[in-house]
């Protein structure tokens, strides 16, 4: 079997349909033609089924949304903790059917009994945990600004070892200092 030749209009088919960004396979088919002819005929034309940065475009605005969509949630979850904490200071409504005629009786206490407000925290802990992992809290900073200004005082202790020959004398305060004297 002979291979049929390339044409002009393959050449211009596989142009026009990977600009439409159609896929190897599809355009071979839309062509009748191999899957090799139009990968050699894009390569001819400067052409690329490479996907990667699409892939990676679409993986990175998934990944957005998700965190976005985490967030939210977390947000729903600190909003049903806060609810839910609310409750153990407001007066709360007790009710129930009981008696041969089955009677219903209610009663409002100024605030929920013992059993019930373990059972809110426990839903206010969960809650809060949940959303804790969901998005955890934003270091502030202060962990670094710690280290930053011990390095710099060890850094000091340092140079004043360098220059007097020994580590630096303890550091009173003036105002303890004055009161030291007095001891003496």
């Amino acid at each position: 079997m002979v291979a049929r030749p390339i044409t002009a209009k393959d050449r211009a088919a596989v142009k026009r349909l990977h600009g439409q960004g159609k896929a190897r396979n599809e355009i071979a088919r839309a062509i009748k033609r191999s899957p090799s002819t139009v990968s050699k005929l894009a390569s001819e034309l400067g052409l690329s089924f490479d996907r990667a940065p699409e892939v990676a475009a679409a993986t990175a605005v998934r990944k957005a949304d998700l965190a976005a969509r985490r967030t939210a949630f977390a947000e729903r979850l600190q909003d049903i903790a806060e609810r839910e904490a609310d409750k153990m200071s407001r007066p709360t409504l007790y009710w129930e059917w009981g008696g041969k005629d089955h009677k219903y009786a209610e009663k409002t206490q100024p605030e929920p009994t013992a059993a019930d407000r373990r059972a809110i925290m426990g839903i206010v802990a969960t809650a809060l945990d949940r959303s804790l992992k969901l998005v955890p809290p934003k270091d502030d900073g202060a962990a670094e600004s710690r280290s930053v200004i011990g390095d710099l005082m060890a850094g000091l202790a340092r140079d004043y070892a360098e220059r007097h020959g020994g580590p630096p004398p303890e550091f009173v305060p003036d105002d303890q200092a004055a009161e030291g004297d007095a001891d003496a």
